[in-house]
């Protein structure tokens, strides 16, 4: 089980490595188009607005299995350790269950994007574009979810951190 999980992690990176080199890459094909040819290539713009989004829920992603997101802990830091543990436990739940029910939403608005045949550029299906959203937020949320389970077990997420961190020592 932990080879998957390593390999869905390398995977994760990947596409996110990926996409910024990707990024960075046709920014700078458009910018030598336009200063050499005049203009740039109609598509490159449209195309990296949605791959930033693509980034940044990507990123999301990686820092929700490294426990490296945006966090408010004041009071499970100033809390004693029985009450600290049940606050993470409150507070990753409370994160599974707005992750889990973004992902619900905008898969009803993917679904509907799909329905009336909305297109991007370059006569894109929407829905392909916007797809990440779901799928990230859902992920997302089980993630949330698990190391909600792993805190009410007794596992503090602090131990899922030293253990992500020694995963991606040994890799």
């Amino acid at each position: 089980m932990s080879q998957i999980i390593r390999v869905l992690h390398r995977l994760e990176d990947g596409i996110l490595v990926l996409l910024l080199l990707s990024m960075i890459v046709l920014a700078g094909v458009d910018i030598l188009a336009r200063l050499l040819f005049g203009g740039g290539l109609v598509w490159v713009t449209p195309l990296l607005r949605v791959m930033v989004l693509w980034v940044g829920l990507a990123g999301a992603l990686v820092a929700t299995r490294t426990r490296e997101h945006i966090a408010i802990d004041l009071v499970s830091r100033l809390a004693p350790p029985a009450f600290s543990r049940f606050i993470n436990v409150v507070t990753l739940a409370f994160a599974a269950t707005v992750c889990v029910l973004i992902a619900w939403h905008s898969t009803i608005f993917v679904n509907m994007t799909r329905e009336f045949d909305d297109r991007a550029f370059s006569d894109l299906p929407a829905w392909i574009l916007q797809a990440i959203i779901p799928v990230s937020f859902g992920l997302m949320g089980l993630r949330f979810a698990l190391q909600s389970l792993m805190a009410l077990m007794g596992k503090l997420p602090e131990d899922v951190e030293e253990k992500t961190e020694h995963v991606g020592a040994e890799q």
